[in-house]
């Protein structure tokens, strides 16, 4: 579906963001929103998986900041199937979601460390995310591309493809599909990926820096664009994903991406962060609309089995998935969290059409090309977002939060 350009919001529109983080599901980050809203699927407290053992485990809100989930769980192509699938390998098998633990055993044989996968934070524990999700508009079917890793998932946030990979591979350059940066470049609209600074970047900065370094940024300089009313069309921001000397000297900087077992209140920081320098600026609040979203669940569980989709017209083969069966990119991977945040956003609005990571090329182009032919099947057809940016009036002023930041 494509926006509605006769709405004042999308009239106002001139700048979309997506911030990408790491390694998260639905039910483990706003599961427990589900007990105020109803309309948002998380958290019953009913929904459980099976430990080694036999024992049923139920969900837990049980969650810590750090320390819990070490080692990373895993979400590797062989293990997310396991986990959505719960060790079934019949031709006519049914997700089922009922094989979190059970994966989560493999990696250190401790039963009572396993049943951690199913714990969930409470609202308290993440009052960035959560606030942002019941103050705007919360997707209750986002769900990541590929049952598998990082680098694959990002792939479909930049090309709506993987070219059939179902790994970490890394060179995506010169495909039969151009990312949406250079498809943006090539129509003269401006684009910046801004990754955290030269010690922490990933997929894009590898692929395409030393062809078009002028689609680059930092972190620094995300928020100068903002402050200087110089932010491009279309940015794409990268936390940090590593603990490392700051560039500048003034010491150390933390992980803020929230992949396991990074500390997730450097990640409430760094939303906030993005958030605030966008809300802050009145001419950036009312032309900007912000994805935050996460590129895969990295093994932790949700209860909602992921759906079939159009196929993507590549195949990986069993010795690439690690599964005994080839796969055909027709089904789409764990759910994650995804908020869109905008004041010409429906206050309190949740989402039920189903979104994946080939959404976000689809919506930009859409949005700032219009009709553009040479883009993989799962991007003609997956869903755009800024149709929900719907209000004939721009939310008051007061009606918005801000955060305070130590």
């Amino acid at each position: 579906m494509s926006a509605d350009k006769s709405k004042a919001g999308i009239q106002q529109l001139k700048h979309v963001i997506v911030l990408m983080m790491e390694n998260r599901s639905f039910d483990h980050m706003l599961g427990a929103l589900h007990a105020m809203n109803p309309a948002i699927d998380g958290i019953t407290g009913q929904e459980s998986n099976p430990d080694t053992t036999g024992a049923v485990v139920p969900v837990l809100p049980k969650a810590e900041f750090q320390s819990q989930l070490d080692p990373d769980p895993d979400h590797h192509f062989p293990a997310v199937d396991l986990q959505i699938y719960g060790g079934q390998t019949s031709p006519d098998r049914q997700a089922n979601m009922q094989g979190f633990v059970k994966s989560y055993f493999n990696q250190q044989h401790n039963v009572s460390h396993s049943q951690k996968i199913l714990y969930y934070f409470t609202p308290d524990k993440l009052p960035v995310l959560t606030t942002l999700a019941k103050e705007f508009a919360v997707f209750n079917r986002w769900f990541s591309s590929i049952p598998g890793p990082t680098l694959c998932n990002r792939a479909f946030a930049h090309y709506g493809t993987s070219f059939g990979n179902v790994s970490m591979e890394l060179f995506y350059w010169n495909k039969i599909y151009k990312s949406i940066y250079e498809r943006l470049f090539a129509a003269k609209r401006s684009v910046k990926l801004f990754y955290f600074d030269q010690a922490s970047s990933t997929l894009e900065v590898v692929n395409l820096l030393k062809n078009q370094p002028d689609l680059f940024g930092t972190f620094d300089d995300f928020l100068h664009a903002c402050d200087s009313n110089k932010l491009p069309e279309y940015s794409f921001i990268e936390p940090n994903y590593t603990d490392h000397d700051a560039i500048d000297g003034s010491g150390e900087a933390i992980a803020s991406d929230q992949h396991p077992d990074h500390d997730v209140r450097a990640g409430e920081q760094f939303i906030a962060t993005v958030y605030n320098k966008i809300r802050q600026n009145p001419a950036l609040w009312r032309s900007t609309a912000l994805l935050i979203v996460y590129d895969e669940h990295g093994g932790i569980f949700d209860h909602v089995p992921p759906p079939s989709c159009p196929p993507d017209g590549f195949v990986a083969q069993p010795k690439e998935t690690g599964t005994p069966e080839p796969f055909h990119f027709d089904r789409l991977g764990v759910r994650v969290p995804a908020i869109l945040v905008s004041p010409w956003v429906q206050k309190g609005l949740v989402i039920n059409d189903v979104f994946e990571h080939a959404s976000i090329p689809a919506t930009i182009t859409d949005f700032f090309i219009g009709p553009y032919d040479a883009r993989s099947p799962r991007e003609k057809t997956a869903n755009t977002f800024l149709d929900h940016v719907t209000l004939d009036t721009m939310r008051a002023d007061g009606d918005c939060p801000v955060f305070a930041i130590d």
